[in-house]
Protein backbone atom coordinates (compact mmCIF):
# COMPACT_ATOMS: atom_id res chain seq x y z
CA UNK A 1 0.00 0.00 0.00
CA UNK A 2 1.29 3.43 -1.17
CA UNK A 3 1.44 6.38 1.53
CA UNK A 4 -0.40 7.97 -0.99
CA UNK A 5 -3.23 5.80 -0.57
CA UNK A 6 -3.57 5.25 2.91
CA UNK A 7 -5.60 7.44 4.54
CA UNK A 8 -6.16 5.96 8.17
CA UNK A 9 -2.62 4.81 9.88
CA UNK A 10 -3.67 3.02 13.60
CA UNK A 11 -0.62 1.99 15.73
CA UNK A 12 -0.57 -0.30 19.23
CA UNK A 13 -3.69 1.73 20.43
CA UNK A 14 -3.82 1.37 24.39
CA UNK A 15 -7.16 2.85 25.91
CA UNK A 16 -7.88 2.93 29.68
CA UNK A 17 -11.20 3.56 31.37
CA UNK A 18 -11.25 4.93 34.91
CA UNK A 19 -13.48 3.46 37.77
CA UNK A 20 -13.12 4.33 41.58
CA UNK A 21 -9.66 6.22 40.29
CA UNK A 22 -8.45 3.54 38.84
CA UNK A 23 -7.37 3.13 35.42
CA UNK A 24 -8.47 -0.48 33.70
CA UNK A 25 -7.02 -1.20 30.41
CA UNK A 26 -10.10 -0.90 27.57
CA UNK A 27 -7.83 -1.49 24.23
CA UNK A 28 -4.83 -3.68 24.27
CA UNK A 29 -2.73 -2.70 21.72
CA UNK A 30 -4.79 -2.75 18.11
CA UNK A 31 -3.25 -1.80 14.94
CA UNK A 32 -4.87 -1.27 11.28
CA UNK A 33 -4.57 0.53 8.20
CA UNK A 34 -7.21 2.17 6.11
CA UNK A 35 -7.23 3.24 2.37
CA UNK A 36 -9.32 5.87 0.63
CA UNK A 37 -12.15 3.99 0.23
CA UNK A 38 -11.95 1.28 1.64
CA UNK A 39 -14.54 -0.32 4.13
CA UNK A 40 -13.19 -2.40 7.64
CA UNK A 41 -16.31 -4.13 9.40
CA UNK A 42 -15.64 -4.42 13.32
CA UNK A 43 -16.70 -7.20 14.84
CA UNK A 44 -16.87 -8.76 18.61
CA UNK A 45 -19.29 -9.64 21.11
CA UNK A 46 -20.78 -6.44 23.45
CA UNK A 47 -17.77 -5.29 25.94
CA UNK A 48 -15.03 -6.10 23.10
CA UNK A 49 -14.32 -2.63 22.42
CA UNK A 50 -15.51 -1.93 19.19
CA UNK A 51 -17.13 1.34 19.95
CA UNK A 52 -14.29 2.54 21.72
CA UNK A 53 -12.17 2.14 19.10
CA UNK A 54 -14.31 3.70 16.34
CA UNK A 55 -14.05 6.75 18.18
CA UNK A 56 -10.36 6.68 18.67
CA UNK A 57 -10.22 6.58 15.20
CA UNK A 58 -11.46 9.87 15.53
CA UNK A 59 -9.02 11.22 18.15
CA UNK A 60 -12.06 11.10 20.41
CA UNK A 61 -12.36 9.08 23.90
CA UNK A 62 -15.70 9.20 26.07
CA UNK A 63 -16.02 10.89 29.63
CA UNK A 64 -14.09 8.79 31.97
CA UNK A 65 -11.37 7.30 29.05
CA UNK A 66 -8.18 8.06 27.45
CA UNK A 67 -5.65 7.38 24.88
CA UNK A 68 -2.82 5.67 27.10
CA UNK A 69 -0.58 4.74 24.37
CA UNK A 70 0.07 4.06 20.44
CA UNK A 71 -1.14 6.80 17.43
CA UNK A 72 -3.83 7.41 15.75
CA UNK A 73 -3.01 9.43 12.49
CA UNK A 74 -5.50 10.46 9.68
CA UNK A 75 -4.07 11.55 6.73
CA UNK A 76 -0.80 12.18 7.85
CA UNK A 77 -2.56 14.53 11.31
CA UNK A 78 -1.58 12.94 14.82
CA UNK A 79 -4.88 12.82 16.14
CA UNK A 80 -3.76 11.75 19.24
CA UNK A 81 -1.85 14.87 20.21
CA UNK A 82 -3.19 17.35 17.85
CA UNK A 83 -4.67 20.72 19.35
CA UNK A 84 -8.57 20.85 19.88
CA UNK A 85 -8.98 23.49 17.16
CA UNK A 86 -7.23 21.06 14.72
CA UNK A 87 -9.69 18.27 15.33
CA UNK A 88 -12.91 20.08 15.79
CA UNK A 89 -12.12 21.38 11.65
CA UNK A 90 -11.98 17.40 10.95
CA UNK A 91 -14.73 16.09 12.96
CA UNK A 92 -17.61 16.56 10.81
CA UNK A 93 -16.10 18.05 7.91
CA UNK A 94 -13.61 15.28 7.00
CA UNK A 95 -14.72 12.78 9.49
CA UNK A 96 -17.92 11.76 10.26
CA UNK A 97 -20.13 9.48 12.74
CA UNK A 98 -23.03 7.49 12.47
CA UNK A 99 -24.14 6.79 16.01
CA UNK A 100 -25.99 3.50 17.01
CA UNK A 101 -29.01 5.15 18.53
CA UNK A 102 -30.42 8.15 16.32
CA UNK A 103 -33.13 8.87 18.97
CA UNK A 104 -30.29 9.44 21.98
CA UNK A 105 -28.15 11.52 20.03
CA UNK A 106 -30.88 14.12 17.64
CA UNK A 107 -31.39 17.13 19.64
CA UNK A 108 -35.15 16.76 20.46
CA UNK A 109 -35.67 20.58 20.15
CA UNK A 110 -34.70 21.26 16.48
CA UNK A 111 -36.31 19.98 13.26
CA UNK A 112 -33.90 17.31 11.64
CA UNK A 113 -33.09 19.40 8.16
CA UNK A 114 -31.72 22.61 10.66
CA UNK A 115 -29.93 19.56 12.13
CA UNK A 116 -28.18 18.17 9.07
CA UNK A 117 -27.50 21.94 7.64
CA UNK A 118 -25.40 22.64 10.85
CA UNK A 119 -21.93 21.21 9.71
CA UNK A 120 -21.91 22.05 6.24
CA UNK A 121 -22.27 25.54 7.27
CA UNK A 122 -20.13 26.07 10.52
CA UNK A 123 -17.24 24.12 8.45
CA UNK A 124 -18.52 26.92 5.55
CA UNK A 125 -18.93 24.05 3.04
CA UNK A 126 -21.99 25.15 1.78
CA UNK A 127 -24.14 27.99 2.41
CA UNK A 128 -27.71 26.95 4.66
CA UNK A 129 -29.95 26.64 1.77
CA UNK A 130 -27.55 24.50 -0.43
CA UNK A 131 -27.07 22.42 2.08
CA UNK A 132 -30.74 22.19 2.84
CA UNK A 133 -31.19 21.19 -0.81
CA UNK A 134 -28.35 18.59 -0.36
CA UNK A 135 -30.15 17.28 2.41
CA UNK A 136 -33.07 16.56 0.59
CA UNK A 137 -31.11 14.81 -1.95
CA UNK A 138 -29.70 12.86 0.18
CA UNK A 139 -32.76 12.15 2.07
CA UNK A 140 -33.92 10.45 -1.68
CA UNK A 141 -31.13 8.78 -1.58
CA UNK A 142 -31.65 6.91 1.24
CA UNK A 143 -34.94 6.17 0.39
CA UNK A 144 -36.81 8.38 3.15
CA UNK A 145 -40.37 8.56 2.53
CA UNK A 146 -41.51 12.41 1.50
CA UNK A 147 -37.98 13.64 1.30
CA UNK A 148 -39.04 17.18 0.38
CA UNK A 149 -40.98 17.25 3.87
CA UNK A 150 -39.33 15.05 6.48
CA UNK A 151 -36.69 17.19 6.71
CA UNK A 152 -38.86 19.87 8.50
CA UNK A 153 -40.32 16.97 11.21
CA UNK A 154 -38.94 17.08 14.48
CA UNK A 155 -36.94 13.70 15.67
CA UNK A 156 -40.05 12.47 17.59
CA UNK A 157 -42.16 12.68 14.41
CA UNK A 158 -40.63 10.06 12.76
CA UNK A 159 -39.79 6.21 13.10
CA UNK A 160 -36.76 4.85 14.22
CA UNK A 161 -35.70 3.62 10.89
CA UNK A 162 -35.93 6.61 9.84
CA UNK A 163 -34.47 8.66 12.18
CA UNK A 164 -31.40 6.73 11.37
CA UNK A 165 -31.38 7.04 7.68
CA UNK A 166 -31.73 10.74 8.40
CA UNK A 167 -28.71 10.56 10.78
CA UNK A 168 -26.50 8.54 7.98
CA UNK A 169 -27.35 11.39 5.94
CA UNK A 170 -26.29 14.15 8.19
CA UNK A 171 -22.60 12.06 8.41
CA UNK A 172 -22.18 12.32 4.38
CA UNK A 173 -23.41 16.23 4.35
CA UNK A 174 -19.81 17.32 4.04
CA UNK A 175 -18.78 14.39 1.63
CA UNK A 176 -16.23 13.18 4.33
CA UNK A 177 -13.07 11.39 3.89
CA UNK A 178 -14.14 8.66 6.85
CA UNK A 179 -16.83 7.92 8.34
CA UNK A 180 -17.50 5.27 11.35
CA UNK A 181 -20.72 3.49 11.31
CA UNK A 182 -21.88 2.07 14.87
CA UNK A 183 -24.27 -0.29 13.93
CA UNK A 184 -26.22 1.43 11.72
CA UNK A 185 -29.14 -0.61 10.73
CA UNK A 186 -29.69 -2.43 13.96
CA UNK A 187 -33.06 -0.31 14.40
CA UNK A 188 -34.25 -1.42 10.94
CA UNK A 189 -36.23 -3.86 9.66
CA UNK A 190 -34.89 -6.55 6.46
CA UNK A 191 -36.19 -4.55 3.48
CA UNK A 192 -35.34 -1.28 4.81
CA UNK A 193 -32.08 -2.92 5.90
CA UNK A 194 -31.46 -3.50 2.27
CA UNK A 195 -32.07 0.17 1.35
CA UNK A 196 -30.22 1.47 3.54
CA UNK A 197 -27.18 -0.91 2.84
CA UNK A 198 -27.57 -0.54 -0.72
CA UNK A 199 -27.41 3.47 -0.42
CA UNK A 200 -24.78 3.63 1.72
CA UNK A 201 -22.91 1.09 -0.17
CA UNK A 202 -23.44 3.47 -3.14
CA UNK A 203 -22.39 6.72 -1.29
CA UNK A 204 -19.11 5.22 0.06
CA UNK A 205 -18.03 4.20 -3.62
CA UNK A 206 -19.38 7.36 -5.41
CA UNK A 207 -17.44 9.72 -2.64
CA UNK A 208 -14.28 7.27 -2.44
CA UNK A 209 -15.14 7.45 1.24
CA UNK A 210 -13.65 5.05 3.52
CA UNK A 211 -15.24 3.71 6.46
CA UNK A 212 -15.33 1.76 9.75
CA UNK A 213 -18.36 -0.64 9.80
CA UNK A 214 -19.10 -1.56 13.63
CA UNK A 215 -21.56 -4.36 13.51
CA UNK A 216 -22.64 -7.35 15.44
CA UNK A 217 -24.58 -9.02 12.22
CA UNK A 218 -22.04 -10.84 10.30
CA UNK A 219 -24.24 -11.68 7.54
CA UNK A 220 -24.47 -7.38 7.32
CA UNK A 221 -20.70 -6.98 7.41
CA UNK A 222 -20.18 -9.40 4.69
CA UNK A 223 -22.24 -7.23 2.10
CA UNK A 224 -20.35 -4.20 3.31
CA UNK A 225 -16.56 -4.67 4.09
CA UNK A 226 -13.47 -5.19 2.21
CA UNK A 227 -11.46 -6.56 5.43
CA UNK A 228 -12.87 -7.57 8.87
CA UNK A 229 -11.07 -7.08 11.98
CA UNK A 230 -12.32 -9.48 15.30
CA UNK A 231 -11.86 -8.10 19.32
CA UNK A 232 -12.67 -9.61 22.22
CA UNK A 233 -12.24 -7.75 25.26
CA UNK A 234 -10.15 -5.01 24.24
CA UNK A 235 -7.83 -7.86 22.46
CA UNK A 236 -7.21 -7.96 18.76
CA UNK A 237 -8.26 -11.47 17.51
CA UNK A 238 -7.70 -11.71 13.93
CA UNK A 239 -7.96 -9.44 10.67
CA UNK A 240 -8.42 -10.88 6.86
CA UNK A 241 -10.29 -9.74 3.42
CA UNK A 242 -14.04 -10.46 3.67
CA UNK A 243 -13.96 -13.56 1.93
CA UNK A 244 -11.59 -15.27 3.37
CA UNK A 245 -12.52 -14.43 6.87
CA UNK A 246 -15.51 -15.82 6.21
CA UNK A 247 -14.54 -19.19 4.49
CA UNK A 248 -11.78 -19.95 6.89
CA UNK A 249 -11.83 -17.79 9.79
CA UNK A 250 -8.26 -18.85 11.91
CA UNK A 251 -9.30 -18.89 15.62
CA UNK A 252 -11.81 -20.72 17.32
CA UNK A 253 -13.41 -17.19 18.86
CA UNK A 254 -14.20 -16.13 15.23
CA UNK A 255 -15.46 -19.56 14.70
CA UNK A 256 -17.96 -19.15 18.04
CA UNK A 257 -19.31 -16.27 16.36
CA UNK A 258 -19.80 -18.09 13.11
CA UNK A 259 -21.88 -20.29 15.04
CA UNK A 260 -24.17 -18.66 17.04
CA UNK A 261 -27.85 -18.50 16.88
CA UNK A 262 -27.62 -22.49 17.45
CA UNK A 263 -30.44 -22.10 19.65
CA UNK A 264 -33.93 -23.51 18.94
CA UNK A 265 -37.29 -23.51 20.44
CA UNK A 266 -38.95 -26.93 19.51
CA UNK A 267 -42.59 -26.49 18.02
CA UNK A 268 -45.06 -26.29 20.83
CA UNK A 269 -48.14 -28.58 19.92
CA UNK A 270 -51.32 -26.72 17.70
CA UNK A 271 -54.28 -24.59 20.48
CA UNK A 272 -57.02 -26.72 20.99
CA UNK A 273 -59.82 -24.51 19.25
CA UNK A 274 -61.72 -24.19 22.58
CA UNK A 275 -58.92 -22.71 24.69
CA UNK A 276 -59.32 -18.85 25.75
CA UNK A 277 -56.61 -16.39 24.63
CA UNK A 278 -54.96 -14.93 27.11
CA UNK A 279 -55.17 -11.22 25.27
CA UNK A 280 -56.85 -11.58 22.12
CA UNK A 281 -57.16 -8.69 19.74
CA UNK A 282 -60.65 -8.40 17.68
CA UNK A 283 -61.17 -6.44 14.77
CA UNK A 284 -58.76 -3.35 16.33
CA UNK A 285 -59.09 -0.08 13.94
CA UNK A 286 -56.75 3.06 15.20
CA UNK A 287 -55.58 6.45 13.90
CA UNK A 288 -52.92 9.09 14.97
CA UNK A 289 -55.24 12.33 14.69
CA UNK A 290 -56.75 11.73 11.11
CA UNK A 291 -54.50 9.49 9.76
CA UNK A 292 -55.46 5.32 10.13
CA UNK A 293 -52.75 3.00 10.93
CA UNK A 294 -54.33 -0.14 11.90
CA UNK A 295 -57.41 -1.52 9.93
CA UNK A 296 -59.28 -4.37 11.06
CA UNK A 297 -56.43 -6.00 12.85
CA UNK A 298 -57.22 -9.56 14.71
CA UNK A 299 -54.93 -12.38 16.19
CA UNK A 300 -54.78 -14.20 19.38
CA UNK A 301 -52.04 -14.87 21.88
CA UNK A 302 -52.63 -18.37 24.27
CA UNK A 303 -50.98 -19.17 27.56
CA UNK A 304 -47.89 -20.22 27.66
CA UNK A 305 -46.78 -19.78 24.20
CA UNK A 306 -45.02 -16.86 21.86
CA UNK A 307 -46.42 -14.79 18.77
CA UNK A 308 -44.01 -12.97 16.90
CA UNK A 309 -45.18 -10.22 15.44
CA UNK A 310 -43.01 -8.82 12.33
CA UNK A 311 -43.04 -6.70 9.24
CA UNK A 312 -41.12 -3.65 7.88
CA UNK A 313 -40.98 -0.25 9.82
CA UNK A 314 -44.62 1.60 9.95
CA UNK A 315 -46.62 -1.48 9.24
CA UNK A 316 -48.21 -1.06 12.40
CA UNK A 317 -46.72 -3.66 14.99
CA UNK A 318 -45.61 -1.10 17.74
CA UNK A 319 -48.97 0.60 17.39
CA UNK A 320 -51.06 -3.06 17.95
CA UNK A 321 -49.28 -2.78 21.28
CA UNK A 322 -50.15 0.49 22.23
CA UNK A 323 -53.70 -0.62 21.93
CA UNK A 324 -53.12 -3.87 23.38
CA UNK A 325 -51.88 -1.61 26.56
CA UNK A 326 -54.44 1.17 26.07
CA UNK A 327 -51.87 4.16 25.75
CA UNK A 328 -53.87 4.37 22.59
CA UNK A 329 -57.46 3.68 22.13
CA UNK A 330 -58.74 1.74 19.06
CA UNK A 331 -61.07 3.65 17.17
CA UNK A 332 -62.80 0.22 16.37
CA UNK A 333 -62.53 -3.19 17.85
CA UNK A 334 -61.64 -4.18 21.34
CA UNK A 335 -59.24 -5.87 23.53
CA UNK A 336 -59.56 -8.94 25.59
CA UNK A 337 -57.84 -10.52 28.34
CA UNK A 338 -58.39 -13.94 29.68
CA UNK A 339 -62.23 -13.52 27.41
CA UNK A 340 -63.35 -10.14 29.33
CA UNK A 341 -63.39 -7.13 27.44
CA UNK A 342 -60.67 -4.34 28.57
CA UNK A 343 -61.39 -0.78 28.81
CA UNK A 344 -59.95 0.81 25.40
CA UNK A 345 -57.89 3.46 27.67
CA UNK A 346 -55.35 2.40 30.26
CA UNK A 347 -56.42 5.42 32.40
CA UNK A 348 -59.94 3.10 33.14
CA UNK A 349 -58.22 -0.01 33.79
CA UNK A 350 -57.93 -1.79 37.37
CA UNK A 351 -54.28 -1.63 38.66
CA UNK A 352 -55.09 -5.63 38.01
CA UNK A 353 -55.69 -5.83 34.76
CA UNK A 354 -52.88 -2.68 34.31
CA UNK A 355 -50.20 -5.10 35.60
CA UNK A 356 -51.17 -7.95 33.71
CA UNK A 357 -49.88 -6.74 31.03
CA UNK A 358 -46.34 -5.19 30.80
CA UNK A 359 -43.47 -4.58 28.27
CA UNK A 360 -39.89 -4.53 27.81
CA UNK A 361 -38.49 -2.10 25.44
CA UNK A 362 -36.05 -2.47 22.59
CA UNK A 363 -33.74 0.36 23.71
CA UNK A 364 -32.64 -0.23 27.45
CA UNK A 365 -30.55 3.13 27.30
CA UNK A 366 -33.40 5.30 27.21
CA UNK A 367 -35.86 3.12 29.06
CA UNK A 368 -33.89 3.02 32.66
CA UNK A 369 -33.86 6.25 34.36
CA UNK A 370 -29.99 7.33 34.29
CA UNK A 371 -30.39 8.15 37.78
CA UNK A 372 -31.99 5.40 39.53
CA UNK A 373 -29.81 2.32 40.81
CA UNK A 374 -30.93 -0.75 39.86
CA UNK A 375 -32.87 -1.52 42.98
CA UNK A 376 -34.99 1.37 43.05
CA UNK A 377 -35.83 0.80 38.82
CA UNK A 378 -37.00 -2.85 39.83
CA UNK A 379 -38.69 -2.06 43.00
CA UNK A 380 -40.72 0.76 42.16
CA UNK A 381 -43.31 -1.58 40.15
CA UNK A 382 -42.71 -4.09 42.93
CA UNK A 383 -44.19 -1.36 45.70
CA UNK A 384 -46.68 0.40 42.95
CA UNK A 385 -48.23 -3.16 41.82
CA UNK A 386 -47.49 -5.86 45.00
CA UNK A 387 -47.58 -3.05 47.80
CA UNK A 388 -44.20 -4.50 49.26
CA UNK A 389 -41.69 -2.58 51.06
CA UNK A 390 -38.62 -2.18 53.20
CA UNK A 391 -37.21 -5.47 53.77
CA UNK A 392 -39.80 -7.25 51.90
CA UNK A 393 -39.23 -5.40 48.89
CA UNK A 394 -35.73 -5.63 49.07
CA UNK A 395 -36.17 -9.37 49.08
CA UNK A 396 -38.72 -9.50 46.14
CA UNK A 397 -35.77 -7.63 44.12
CA UNK A 398 -32.95 -10.13 44.99
CA UNK A 399 -35.41 -12.67 43.72
CA UNK A 400 -36.21 -10.73 40.78
CA UNK A 401 -32.21 -10.50 40.27
CA UNK A 402 -31.42 -13.88 40.36
CA UNK A 403 -34.58 -14.85 38.28
CA UNK A 404 -32.26 -12.76 35.41
CA UNK A 405 -29.48 -14.19 36.16
CA UNK A 406 -27.67 -11.16 37.37
CA UNK A 407 -26.15 -11.41 40.95
CA UNK A 408 -27.95 -9.04 43.93
CA UNK A 409 -25.08 -8.12 46.04
CA UNK A 410 -23.83 -6.63 42.63
CA UNK A 411 -25.70 -5.22 41.06
CA UNK A 412 -28.58 -3.75 43.32
CA UNK A 413 -26.72 -0.22 43.73
CA UNK A 414 -25.21 0.12 40.67
CA UNK A 415 -26.14 2.55 38.13
CA UNK A 416 -27.57 1.90 34.80
CA UNK A 417 -24.38 3.52 33.09
CA UNK A 418 -22.56 0.49 34.97
CA UNK A 419 -24.10 -2.05 32.86
CA UNK A 420 -23.44 -3.88 29.78
CA UNK A 421 -26.24 -3.64 27.33
CA UNK A 422 -27.49 -7.00 27.74
CA UNK A 423 -27.13 -6.62 31.45
CA UNK A 424 -29.43 -3.09 30.94
CA UNK A 425 -31.99 -5.51 29.28
CA UNK A 426 -31.84 -7.84 31.62
CA UNK A 427 -33.33 -5.41 34.02
CA UNK A 428 -36.19 -4.48 31.43
CA UNK A 429 -37.25 -7.94 31.78
CA UNK A 430 -36.57 -7.66 35.89
CA UNK A 431 -38.92 -4.50 35.74
CA UNK A 432 -41.40 -6.26 33.63
CA UNK A 433 -41.45 -9.09 36.16
CA UNK A 434 -41.78 -7.07 38.81
CA UNK A 435 -45.58 -7.10 38.15
CA UNK A 436 -46.18 -10.85 37.72
CA UNK A 437 -47.51 -10.08 34.69
CA UNK A 438 -49.15 -13.25 32.75
CA UNK A 439 -48.49 -11.13 29.18
CA UNK A 440 -45.81 -9.29 28.58
CA UNK A 441 -44.72 -7.66 25.09
CA UNK A 442 -41.19 -7.62 24.16
CA UNK A 443 -40.60 -4.70 21.48
CA UNK A 444 -37.25 -5.61 19.78
CA UNK A 445 -35.85 -6.17 22.92
CA UNK A 446 -32.81 -8.48 20.93
CA UNK A 447 -32.13 -6.04 18.20
CA UNK A 448 -29.44 -3.15 19.77
CA UNK A 449 -27.45 -6.44 20.96
CA UNK A 450 -24.67 -8.52 19.49
CA UNK A 451 -25.72 -11.97 18.36
CA UNK A 452 -23.88 -13.93 21.54
CA UNK A 453 -25.69 -11.45 24.34
CA UNK A 454 -29.13 -11.77 22.18
CA UNK A 455 -29.06 -15.46 22.05
CA UNK A 456 -28.63 -15.42 26.29
CA UNK A 457 -31.66 -13.30 26.39
CA UNK A 458 -33.65 -15.05 24.48
CA UNK A 459 -32.71 -18.53 25.69
CA UNK A 460 -33.41 -16.65 29.30
CA UNK A 461 -36.82 -15.13 28.06
CA UNK A 462 -37.57 -18.73 27.01
CA UNK A 463 -36.51 -20.14 30.77
CA UNK A 464 -38.65 -17.83 32.33
CA UNK A 465 -41.78 -18.87 30.22
CA UNK A 466 -41.51 -22.40 31.25
CA UNK A 467 -41.05 -21.49 34.68
CA UNK A 468 -43.83 -18.47 34.89
CA UNK A 469 -46.11 -19.79 31.87
CA UNK A 470 -45.85 -16.06 30.61
CA UNK A 471 -47.38 -15.03 27.20
CA UNK A 472 -45.24 -13.28 24.81
CA UNK A 473 -46.01 -11.25 22.31
CA UNK A 474 -42.39 -10.54 20.75
CA UNK A 475 -42.31 -7.41 18.12
CA UNK A 476 -39.25 -8.12 15.84
CA UNK A 477 -37.74 -7.84 12.19
CA UNK A 478 -35.34 -10.43 12.68
CA UNK A 479 -36.22 -13.74 11.15
CA UNK A 480 -33.61 -15.72 13.07
CA UNK A 481 -35.16 -14.40 15.88
CA UNK A 482 -38.60 -15.97 15.11
CA UNK A 483 -37.42 -19.17 14.28
CA UNK A 484 -35.30 -19.20 18.00
CA UNK A 485 -38.38 -18.45 19.57
CA UNK A 486 -41.52 -18.09 18.33
CA UNK A 487 -45.14 -20.73 18.27
CA UNK A 488 -47.23 -18.47 16.05
CA UNK A 489 -46.32 -15.74 13.76
CA UNK A 490 -48.53 -12.53 12.62
CA UNK A 491 -47.14 -11.06 9.23
CA UNK A 492 -48.27 -7.09 9.18
CA UNK A 493 -47.77 -4.44 6.35
CA UNK A 494 -49.53 -1.00 6.00
CA UNK A 495 -51.67 -1.66 9.10
CA UNK A 496 -53.21 -5.01 8.03
CA UNK A 497 -52.59 -8.54 9.16
CA UNK A 498 -51.50 -9.94 5.65
CA UNK A 499 -50.61 -13.71 7.46
CA UNK A 500 -50.39 -15.39 10.21
CA UNK A 501 -50.33 -18.90 11.39
CA UNK A 502 -47.94 -21.45 13.44
CA UNK A 503 -44.18 -21.14 12.29
CA UNK A 504 -43.64 -24.40 11.00
CA UNK A 505 -46.26 -23.06 8.16
CA UNK A 506 -45.14 -19.78 8.00
CA UNK A 507 -41.75 -20.47 7.08
CA UNK A 508 -42.34 -22.89 4.14
CA UNK A 509 -44.22 -21.91 0.55
CA UNK A 510 -46.40 -20.75 -0.21
CA UNK A 511 -46.30 -17.73 0.97
CA UNK A 512 -48.36 -14.16 0.91
CA UNK A 513 -46.22 -12.19 -1.33
CA UNK A 514 -44.81 -9.23 1.57
CA UNK A 515 -44.09 -12.30 3.32
CA UNK A 516 -41.49 -13.76 0.59
CA UNK A 517 -40.46 -10.82 0.57
CA UNK A 518 -39.49 -10.31 3.98
CA UNK A 519 -37.95 -14.08 4.23
CA UNK A 520 -35.59 -13.41 1.09
CA UNK A 521 -34.44 -10.10 2.01
CA UNK A 522 -32.83 -11.34 5.20
CA UNK A 523 -28.91 -11.22 4.55
CA UNK A 524 -26.88 -14.50 4.30
CA UNK A 525 -23.49 -14.93 5.28
CA UNK A 526 -22.07 -14.37 1.37
CA UNK A 527 -20.32 -11.16 -0.07
CA UNK A 528 -22.36 -11.24 -2.84
CA UNK A 529 -25.34 -11.74 -1.45
CA UNK A 530 -26.96 -7.84 -1.62
CA UNK A 531 -25.32 -7.75 -5.18
CA UNK A 532 -27.23 -10.69 -6.61
CA UNK A 533 -30.54 -9.83 -4.81
CA UNK A 534 -30.50 -6.51 -6.08
CA UNK A 535 -29.89 -8.06 -9.40
CA UNK A 536 -32.67 -10.63 -8.90
CA UNK A 537 -35.09 -7.72 -8.12
CA UNK A 538 -34.30 -5.45 -11.28
CA UNK A 539 -32.11 -2.95 -9.73
CA UNK A 540 -29.49 -1.78 -12.29
CA UNK A 541 -28.77 1.08 -9.72
CA UNK A 542 -27.98 0.05 -6.24
CA UNK A 543 -29.58 3.70 -5.36
CA UNK A 544 -32.87 2.25 -7.13
CA UNK A 545 -33.23 -0.64 -3.66
CA UNK A 546 -36.51 0.84 -2.42
CA UNK A 547 -38.79 -1.97 -1.85
CA UNK A 548 -41.84 -0.26 -4.07
CA UNK A 549 -39.50 -0.80 -7.13
CA UNK A 550 -38.21 -4.56 -6.69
Amino acid sequence: MSESELLLKVRDLQIEGRSDEIWNPIINGASFDLKKGEVMGLIGESGAGKSTMGLAAMGYTRDGCRISGGTVEFDGIDLVNAPAAVKRSLLGKRIAYVAQSAAASFNPAHRLIDQHTEAPVQHKVSSKSDSEADGIELYRKLRLPNPDEIGFRYPHQVSGGQLQRAMTAMAMACRPDLIIFDEPTTALDVTTQIEVLASIREIVEEFDTAAIYITHDLAVVAQMADKIKVMLKGDEVEEAETREMLSTPKEDYTKSLWAVRSFQRPQKPAVHTSATPVISVQNVTAAYGKVSVLHDVSFDLHEGRTVAVVGESGSGKSTTARCITGLLPPKQGHIEYDGEILPLDYRKRSKTQLRQAQMIYQMADTALNPRKTIGELIGRPVQFYMGLTGKQKRRRVDQLLEEIELEPDTYYSRLPSELSGGQKQRIGIARALAAEPKFIICDEVTSALDQLVAEGILKLLAKLQDELGLTYMFITHDLATVKSIADEVVVMKDGRVVEQGPKHDMFKPPHHAYTDLLLSSVPEMDPDWLTNLLNERGVDNIGDAAVGKM
